[in-house]
């Protein structure tokens, strides 16, 4: 089929390069526009935007997809579909009507539970035990479409965000060139998405990642887990400089009796408000992540520390 493919993060890459090796023609690549990264900050383009020109396909960077120019160089794609996965823009009615077959987005939930930007980080958070991937026919509701394919991925005891990340993008990956083939023969069956268990999976903020130990070691564990590795879930241990800020990146929950906060040994046993949390991964200011007994060798929390 001729297709627009519209993604930005890596967790797309993986469906770009399947769609192309099913033989699909894409006509062109839609990407956000290149934005600082890296230390210097320099301009760079989206991780989909990198490969698609590595691959020399088409690829168009607009700041929005609302505009009249935009909408009217999208119609005269003359596309049988368009492929959304985590593009980062809301697209028009005038721009999911343009496509002969419709528009398709690849989501990484179960729908209608975590619509919206951070479906994965919002789902370990939580606590759920499974998530999954979709393909849906876009309408212009948020994440609000039809279902046409979904497979389920559990979420293990130590998945972070990170990790879970990967597993859902090979899945995605997998199912969405089949999904795409159904579409083109006729054969798609679409289900309406149910009206209970709507939930939203705003975007992460910064001034949410700070650890507050007075919760109970679950979602503790959580918390830290859903928000590896950025932005990273944090704490301040204390020093003879002064605090320090040092980002929990891997955790288990363990049985733990202690002031919320307080140290319990020296491999980093932390007490919550029930129950207590081992740190495994963790990573101070100025200092790449590191396991628990790297980071104790260097950065020592005695038993008794009240981390804050």
């Amino acid at each position: 089929m001729r297709l627009a493919f519209l993604g930005t993060p890596e967790f797309s890459v993986a469906c770009l390069a399947e769609l192309v090796a099913a033989g699909h023609e894409i006509v062109c690549v839609y990407s956000q526009p290149p934005a600082p990264r890296g230390r210097g900050q320099d301009l760079r383009p989206s991780p989909v935007h990198a490969f698609a020109e590595s691959l020399g396909l088409p690829v168009r960077t607009p700041v929005s997809m609302k505009t009249a120019d935009e909408i009217a160089a999208f119609q005269a794609l003359d596309l049988d579909a368009a492929v959304v996965v985590a593009f980062g823009q809301i697209l028009v009615r005038e721009v999911l009507d343009a496509p002969r077959l419709g528009c398709f987005n690849l989501h990484a939930s179960l729908l209608p539970r975590w619509r919206g930007a951070a479906p994965i980080q919002r789902a370990i958070m939580a606590g759920d035990p499974v998530t999954g991937v979709q393909v849906m026919r876009m309408s212009e509701g948020l994440d609000e479409g039809p279902i046409l394919m979904s497979e389920q991925v559990r979420i293990d005891a130590l998945d972070t965000a990170g990790s879970l990340h990967d597993k859902l993008a090979i899945v995605g990956s997998r199912i969405l060139p089949v999904a795409l083939a159904a579409i083109e023969r006729g054969g798609a069956r679409e289900t309406p998405q149910g009206e209970d268990g709507v939930t939203y999976a705003k975007k992460i903020k910064s001034a949410e990642a700070r650890i507050d130990w007075t919760r109970p070691a679950a979602e503790v564990d959580h918390h830290i887990r859903g928000l590896s590795p950025f932005p990273g879930a944090w704490f301040e241990a204390p020093s003879e400089k002064g605090p320090v800020r040092v980002k929990a990146l891997l955790s288990q929950v363990e049985a733990a009796d202690g002031a919320p906060g307080q140290v319990l040994d020296d491999a980093l046993l932390i007490a919550c408000g029930e129950g207590g949390v081992r740190l495994l991964k963790a990573q101070r200011e100025g200092k790449g992540v590191q396991a628990a007994d790297v980071f104790t060798r260097g950065f020592p929390l005695k038993a008794g520390t009240i981390l804050a």
